[in-house]
């Protein structure tokens, strides 16, 4: 546990999405038990560099300070992890702070995850219903498999899986874990699974579950625990089902 008086703290910055980065280096007064998101709030209330020069407050995304919006995902110490849940006093100094490496920069931490949020749309990752009545409650589950969809369920779209996955560069179109989690979330609910094979088809395309090299760097950095390796595992089985389907018409 650090016991410094101040913290210093060094920063990844860019002005704009196609201005070259830099890095600016500044400190804040010690306070116990605080986060990295909390340094950045300290430093835009008085925003000078270590220098003591005028600088300015540092653009982040965030939200819900509880690791519930997934909005404030950053690199902390060279780990793609959560700002409102890194605690300072678990950090080595200078807490070197980037923005996540895979995601294009919109200013200095806050990047934009289109990439992801697209997937999403291509596996369809959502129940569709019509919308223009009520149909009453949905179907029942069984109580193991409710308990499997809820652990996927908790998926915070944070980016942090895609970021530590090698297969995500700017030479693949590989959508990633997030996406082929929520398709085996979906495909597990009962009205879901109404559109499996769709669901099934998009992943089975370019940039889908083949373009996974296996690395599982994915599950160790997501922040909820997400079993994202036995979902792309699932995911794997369902697709060759489905190609088989395909070629048999069954």
């Amino acid at each position: 546990m650090s016991d410094a008086k101040t913290i210093r703290v060094r920063v990844k910055r860019q002005d704009a999405p196609n201005s070259p980065s830099y890095w600016e280096e500044f400190e804040i007064p010690y306070v116990p038990k605080m986060n990295v998101l909390a340094c950045l709030m300290a430093h835009a209330r008085n925003p000078v560099d270590s220098g003591g020069k005028k600088s300015s407050p540092v653009c982040y995304d965030s939200a819900c300070l509880e690791e519930v919006c997934g909005s404030c995902a950053m690199r902390i110490n060279g780990v793609s992890r959560m700002g409102c849940t890194a605690l300072v006093d678990s950090l080595e100094q200078p807490i070197v702070i980037e923005p996540l490496a895979k995601f294009p920069v919109v200013r200095d931490l806050a990047v934009d995850r289109s990439r992801m949020f697209d997937a999403l749309k291509r596996v369809e990752a959502w129940i569709p219903i019509d919308g223009t009545h009520d149909l009453g409650p949905g179907p029942r589950m069984a109580e193991a498999e409710r308990e499997v969809a809820y652990h996927l369920s908790q998926c915070i779209t944070c980016g942090n899986c895609l970021d530590v996955c090698p297969q995500v560069n700017d030479r693949s179109d590989f959508i990633g874990a997030a996406a082929i989690s929520q398709v085996a979330l979906f495909n597990s609910h009962p009205t879901g699974k109404m559109n499996a094979a769709e669901r099934l088809e998009a992943v089975m395309g370019e940039g889908g579950i083949n373009d996974c090299g296996n690395a599982q760097n994915c599950v160790r950095a997501c922040p909820k625990s997400i079993p994202l390796t036995t979902s792309i595992a699932a995911i794997y089985r369902a697709t060759t089902m489905q190609a088989l389907k395909n070629i048999f018409g069954k």
